[in-house]
């Protein structure tokens, strides 16, 4: 795309574009098919909001776009008016990864660097954090693709179809599993190539991005940066008491954090621990 030259600001940092991609297409139709996922509220607030919010205010983002199924794009566009950084709300595909490609052929079209950071996120983890956001961004400075993901707890089996049934294949050392999070990270020219060679496999439905890289681009290592619990992913109904109680300390946090500043901008200096 013509821009190796990296550009840098005045203490030597890189600067380009950081653009986060919240994919909110999907109807979620194991929570329920009734209401659109995207659209439920948690604490008052929709869970696409939840999700946009920690991008726009993550001073490091420049801009998001927002994928959604367009039988709701009026709703989400509503529900995200109040939003700076949202550029885009576009219509997405019948499937994750073509909402993906949405995403990137958008993002080229509109010009988008060849070294630009984009994150790719999905709305139902509406609780993912600013620090775990700049954690990926800055991953990228020495990798070109990067996920969040937490260790997995328990012992993973790798299986195989044995007809009636499946059967173990085989079982990875649980100190090497992990489960993917999202946002995913990549260099932009890394992610659009990946699904350029990858639009060719009719057998390939990919639920993340990172496997786009890992198959397609096996030279490409895609760092892995600790994520949290509380990034979850609303799936079901059943999900719904975890997710409330994560937004109640969202806001406990938050409150404390109001007083915090109130107290030092009332002393002059930081104030104790609360």
């Amino acid at each position: 795309m013509g821009d190796d030259v990296e550009p840098r600001d005045l203490d030597g940092q890189e600067t380009v574009p950081v653009v986060a991609v919240v994919l909110a297409a999907g109807f979620g139709t194991r929570f329920d098919a009734q209401q659109p996922k995207q659209l439920l509220e948690i604490d008052g607030k929709t869970l696409v909001a939840w999700s946009v919010e920690a991008f726009d205010k993550c001073p490091q983002v420049s801009d998001v776009v927002v994928v959604v199924n367009p039988q709701v794009r009026e709703q989400v566009e509503r529900a995200l008016k109040d939003f700076v950084k949202v550029r885009m709300v576009i219509p997405g595909g019948a499937e994750r990864a073509d909402s993906t490609m949405e995403a990137l052929q958008t993002l080229s079209s509109a010009g988008i660097p060849a070294r630009a950071k984009i994150l790719i996120h999905d709305a139902a983890r509406p609780f993912v954090t600013g620090d775990a956001i700049i954690s990926c961004i800055d991953a990228l400075d020495a990798y070109d693709a990067a996920t969040l993901a937490v260790q997995s707890t328990d012992t993973v089996l790798i299986t195989r179809d044995s007809g009636d049934r499946r059967v173990i294949g085989s079982v990875p050392e649980r100190e090497n599993t992990f489960r993917a999070q999202t946002p995913q990270a990549f260099r932009f020219r890394t992610i659009v190539h990946a699904y350029e060679l990858a639009s060719s496999d009719e057998e390939f439905h990919p639920t993340d991005d990172t496997r786009a890289v890992v198959e397609y681009l096996p030279e490409v290592e895609v760092a892995v940066v600790a994520g949290s619990p509380d990034n979850m992913k609303i799936t079901r109904k059943e999900d719904l008491p975890r997710a409330e109680h994560i937004a109640e300390e969202r806001k406990r946090a938050d409150a404390r954090g109001v007083v915090h500043r109130m107290l030092e901008q009332a002393l002059g200096e930081p104030s104790p621990g609360i």
